[in-house]
């Protein structure tokens, strides 16, 4: 796991507590790890030995910082999957003339590493990630588009996917992942899996950059009032009203 912002220290957490062997790293180093992220067994380390004998790379980072790390990515032999959770932001992230072009968000992000990725985890919100996890089968379990372009990679992931706590739903090639970007049905919107196939279908791709800042903006302005600010079932009424 490299990052551990919100969902980055949930899937360390999800991951150990399933039985894998978790590593993870943060841009500020190994003691700077909160204890949480670490209590079901992920090990802290430096950002260099995330990518040392392992079979998966995570990366829950912002997508500003992903140039920042390519060099780090490829030094990683060609069989290792790296899954990417990251999300545009502008505001955040500074615009990208590509992706404000229309170019696809994770097909960048390939781009910058160099090497194949597999896009999931990035169409929930924080706190339903780390809280509404079921068992497999369970009744109401939401489910998490996942895509890429190596099929073998692909459903490795949805295995992680679903050891997490949630059904993956297979969206398919990665040049598809924009039906699952910030402002699209899907996203943040805790849909079962029978859901998930009409969502992706209907979403339109001219509409997700007014939809996703409009959520934004909603969120900021509740933000820090302890009267408002929005918690994750708020999340999931605002994305579903705005989104679907």
């Amino acid at each position: 796991m490299l990052g551990t912002g919100h969902i980055g220290k949930t899937l360390a957490r999800k991951l150990a507590a399933a039985g894998h062997n978790v590593k993870v790293a943060n841009s500020r180093g190994p003691e700077t790890i909160e204890a949480e992220t670490l209590e079901t067994g992920a090990l802290p380390v430096k950002a260099e030995q995330t990518v040392s004998d392992v079979d998966v790379l995570i990366l829950s980072i912002p997508l500003m910082r992903i140039p920042e790390i390519s060099q780090l990515i490829r030094d990683l032999p060609a069989d290792v999957i790296v899954a990417d959770t990251s999300n545009y932001y502008p505001h955040r992230d500074q615009k990208i003339d590509a992706i404000e072009g229309g170019q696809v968000e994770s097909l960048w992000v390939e781009e910058q590493l160099g090497r194949p990725v597999i896009k999931a985890w990035n169409a929930i919100g924080s706190g339903s990630f780390a809280a509404k996890g079921k068992p497999a089968g369970a009744e109401g379990r939401i489910a998490i588009p996942v895509t890429g372009d190596n099929k073998e990679h692909r459903e490795l992931i949805m295995k992680l996917v679903s050891d997490t706590g949630f059904d993956a739903y297979d969206a398919g090639s990665l040049a598809e992942s924009w039906r699952q970007q910030p402002g699209s049905p899907v996203y943040c919107t805790d849909l079962h899996y029978d859901e998930i196939s009409a969502a992706l279908a209907s979403t339109e791709a001219s509409r997700l950059a007014t939809r996703r800042d409009l959520a934004a903006a909603i969120f900021q302005e509740r933000a820090g009032d302890s009267r408002t600010n929005p918690d994750a079932d708020f999340g999931v009424q605002v994305s579903r009203i705005i989104f679907m």
